[in-house]
This record gives structure tokens, C-alpha cells and sequence, in this order.
């Protein structure tokens, strides 16, 4: 288990902690948990102080310590009745046992969460039979990280990056939590800049690299899909020879990164001409889908629980990854199975005997374009399409709402679109044959919920997606039907 006097070691001595014994570990103050809010600070708990997008965790230490938290990473000189030990100078001597709670004073605090993570993931890597699987991409890396931890958790003890936690500060906390019993960590890696992955591959270096999927998403900040392919490539250009890049043989974009690694080249797609592939895929709208999984010309039939046709690349990233594992079909097909309840778009009773399904995360237009094709595989319901603002699509943003557009005139009964660049949605398929009468355009979420309690009856599906930005999710938990029981730093993640 992690504890207080490693914590020290990594962030006082100049070079890499050789490895320690674990039963020397078990000899320090163990460190429970690291959390960055003080909210989530409990018994042996370490708070990291970080800015945040409304205060600054230096203004939360007194809070966590007096919740339970037996250290505080703090960069600020800050009054707390609670001794300080000062790691700024190489070397600091202190008394052991540490008498806790207790706040380190680094030079930075992210840079020492960074570090911190670095060495207690080399330590745990340090066993051969302890492995790191990174997941990229633009579209689908967290729902393939949920399904391909499913899959090896069937015969390792996995760790994986909750939530959204993909980023520099998420992925480090995460690495922190790693256990000596953990033998797999599931790690999606989110991108921002050019850099960012490299950065976080080089906290927890893997040994398989996965990446879904690259799409023209956030172009405002990219600039072009150039940049997000070398931005995506760092996961690849961090794997050793003898590690595995698994890719998708179906999208030109991820495999022009198959160059830029020295690993081993494992592929998943729709035909054949991939290592691993998948037919016969049958939509089977909120019961899953069936389909034949094929590999070394051998067939395993499959019926998932995984929502919408374009979730087989989910299954097969995850299948691809437990065969580099050396896993069984059998256990393949158990963890696949599992997956199912845990992915971002789920269904929901609504209002009415309604069916919501709730895809509010974010949105692209590949995702857009794939819930689409699951709400067209409700036959027998009223399909409502609720589809709000893309944002950060940059030069690909009028295009991509007219891509999706076309897309809903040819699925929804109904359309409601919210925010500005929703009317592009509305208008393209208007344009494409959708009576202006079944096309409602809101301008926020409220007015859209005010249309949607009109219109709404029994067996609908409205199918509800779009950024964050303009609060689509007020949406849904005004139309979700069951009734819900009456600190500082966000986590933000990345694309």
C-alpha cells in the first residue's frame, strides 16, 4: 500500500526509488486515497492542493485534515494548526513515526502529484507479472476502457481510471491507487495538446496501446486532424518492441499511426482483413446486439449487452486486448457481457411510459451519427432525437451539424434541436426531407423540456445528446420519470 514515507522518498531524493519490499511499506502511515476536492477527504486520505476553476485547494486543507486526511500536498504558504514538513530542500530529515495529519511543502503541487504517481507506478510495474494497457482516441476511449477492464478484470486484478479522470492530474490519482495486488491497470488517456500524452505515458508507461477512433473533434483547439493523429501517436511512440499497438483497420486516420510505433501491429475491423473482426452484427436496440467475433480463423458467437451497432468496435478493442492478455474466449465473452449498465448511454424510464436514453456526456458527430443509428433500431417507438450544440469542431463545425442533420431525417419521427448550431441540425434535415412540422429548434434546454412534456407519450424513445455547454442533461432529469432521493477543483476531461 502506498504510505506517507514513500510519498517523501519520491518527492526528496534526486534520482528513481529503487524498488522497496512490501513488507517494508507495510511499515509506514498508509495513505488510504488521494483526492484533489476536500469534500471526498477521509481517514488516511492525501489532499493535493490545486487551483481550481472557483478556489484554490489551499484554502481547503484545514477541511480535509479535519475530515481524516492524514497528509496535504500543498505549494503555498499557508497558517493551519498542523505541523509542515518542507520538502523544498533536498534531503529534509524528519522524525519517524510522522506525526499526522501532516502538510508537505513542495514546489509545485501538481508537479509533485505527477512525480509522486511516476515512481509508485515504476514501483508497482516493477513485478513482471504487472502491466499497463493506455486507451486513446477522439471517439468511444471511455466506453472501451470500461469494456476492456471488464474483460481482463475476468482473470487479472485491474485498476482503471474512473470517470473522467484521463487527464494530469486524473491520471496520476489514479496511478497513486494503484495496489500489490493489482496485476492490470486500464489507463484512457485523454488529449489537449500536443504533449499531454506523452507527458502521461511517461507517468505510467504501457505496454498496450488501444485508440478507437479519430474524428475532426475539438478542431477549435487542434487546429486540424493532422495535429490530433501526432497528438494521439504519443500513446503508440511510448510502447516498447515488444509491446502491442491494437488499432481500427477501419478508420484511414488511426491507421496512419501504425508507422510511428515499433511495436507489434494488432488490428480489429469489419472484415477480414483484420486480425480481429466481426459479422453477421444485428442491432437489437436497448436488449444489445449480436454478432460473430473472429480470430486465427476461428468464430464465437456473441450476444451483447452493449447499446447500438457501432459498439462492436467496443467489443472488438476490448476482445483484441484480452487476446494480447492471453485470455480465453470464454472469459472474453464473460467480461464483455458484464460491460453492459456501465457505458455513457443508458436508457431511463421517462415521462409517460417513455424511454429516455440518456447520451449527455458530450457530443461529436461520430458519436452524434452512432447514437442515431441505435434510436434506429427502436421500430416500434416514437423516435424522438433531442440534439443540442457540437462544440469545438473548429472549420468541421458547419459540415458536421449538416452531416448529423441528414442523419436525423432519415431515423427520428421527431426532432428538437437546442442552441445556436442545434438550427444547422434542424435545418439540414428540413432540407433533407423532414416536414418542418415534426422539427422544433430550441433555443435552451428549458424551452425544449417545455415542448418535449407536451408531446411526449407512451413507448417514445427520446433519445437525448449534446455538449455540455448547453445542458442537455437538465433534460433528461426533467423527464426521468423515478423520483430521486431528496469544495473545490473540478476534474475536467480530455478529448
Amino acid at each position: 500500500m502506498l504510505t506517507l514515507e514513500f510519498l517523501i522518498a519520491a518527492l526528496t531524493l534526486p534520482s528513481a526509488l529503487p524498488p522497496i519490499h512490501e513488507e517494508e511499506m507495510e511499515r509506514g502511515v498508509p495513505i488510504t486515497d488521494v483526492v484533489i476536492d476536500s469534500r471526498q477527504a477521509g481517514p488516511g486520505a492525501l489532499f493535493v492542493a490545486l487551483p481550481g476553476e472557483k478556489a484554490d485547494g489551499h484554502q481547503y486543507v484545514t477541511q480535509a485534515l479535519e475530515k481524516g486526511a492524514a497528509a496535504a500536498i500543498i505549494d503555498q504558504d499557508i497558517a493551519v494548526s498542523y505541523p509542515i514538513l518542507d520538502l523544498t530542500a533536498m534531503g529534509t530529515q524528519y522524525t519517524v513515526p510522522l506525526q499526522t495529519p501532516i502538510c508537505l511543502k513542495v514546489d509545485n503541487a501538481l508537479l509533485a502529484l505527477q512525480e509522486a504517481a511516476r515512481q509508485w507506478h515504476r514501483q508497482w510495474a516493477s513485478q513482471s507479472n504487472r502491466r499497463t494497457i493506455g486507451i486513446t482516441g477522439s471517439v468511444g476511449k471511455s466506453t472501451t476502457k470500461e469494456a476492456v477492464a471488464d474483460v481482463l478484470a475476468q482473470h487479472y486484478a485491474t485498476l482503471k481510471n474512473e470517470g473522467s479522470y484521463n487527464n494530469e492530474i486524473g491520471l496520476p490519482i489514479t496511478a497513486l491507487k494503484l495496489r500489490p495486488d493489482h496485476e492490470r491497470a486500464v489507463l484512457e488517456m485523454g488529449f489537449y495538446v500536443p504533449g499531454e500524452i506523452d507527458l502521461l505515458t511517461g507517468i505510467t508507461p504501457p505496454q498496450v496501446g488501444v485508440v478507437t477512433l479519430i474524428a475532426p473533434v475539438h478542431l477549435e483547439r487542434a487546429k486540424s486532424v493532422e495535429t490530433i493523429i501526432r497528438g494521439k501517436a504519443e500513446l503508440l511512440q511510448a510502447l516498447p518492441a515488444d509491446g502491442t499497438a491494437i488499432l481500427n483497420l477501419d478508420d484511414e486516420n488511426t491507421m496512419k499511426m501504425a508507422a510511428l510505433t515499433q511495436a507489434k501491429v494488432l488490428t480489429y475491423g469489419l472484415t477480414p482483413q483484420a486480425d480481429v473482426w466481426a459479422d453477421q452484427i444485428e442491432g437489437l436496440g436497448l436488449e444489445g446486439m449480436r454478432c460473430v467475433l473472429h480470430h486465427d480463423r476461428k468464430s464465437h458467437p456473441a450476444h451483447l449487452k452493449l447499446l447500438g451497432r457501432h459498439s462492436v468496435y467496443t467489443a472488438l478493442a476490448a476482445a483484441a486486448t484480452g487476446l494480447v492478455e492471453e485470455m480465453s474466449w470464454a472469459e472474453i465473452i464473460d467480461g464483455l457481457e458484464s460491460t453492459a449498465g456501465k457505458l455513457r448511454l443508458v436508457a431511463l424510464p421517462g415521462l409517460r411510459g417513455s424511454t429516455i436514453l440518456d447520451d449527455t456526456y458530450n457530443a461529436s458527430p461520430p458519436s452524434m451519427l452512432a447514437a442515431l443509428d441505435l434510436l434506429a433500431d427502436l421500430p416500434n417507438a416514437r423516435r424522438i432525437a433531442v440534439l443540442g450544440d457540437m462544440l469545438e469542431l473548429g472549420t468541421h463545425e458547419d459540415e458536421g451539424h449538416r452531416q448529423v442533420g441528414r442523419r436525423t431525417a432519415a431515423v427520428a419521427d421527431v426532432l428538437v434541436t437546442v442552441g445556436e448550431r442545434g438550427k444547422i441540425i434542424a435545418h439540414e434535415a428540413q432540407h433533407s426531407g423532414m416536414s418542418p412540422s415534426r422539427a422544433h429548434i430550441a433555443s435552451t434546454a428549458q424551452e425544449a423540456i417545455e415542448f418535449l412534456q407536451s408531446i411526449i407519450q407512451k413507448s417514445d424513445a427520446v433519445l437525448v445528446k449534446g455538449s455540455r455547454a448547453v445542458h442537455m442533461e437538465q433534460i433528461v432529469t426533467a423527464l426521468h420519470e423515478v423520483e430521486s432521493s431528496g469544495g473545490n477543483n473540478d476534474q475536467n476531461s480530455c478529448a
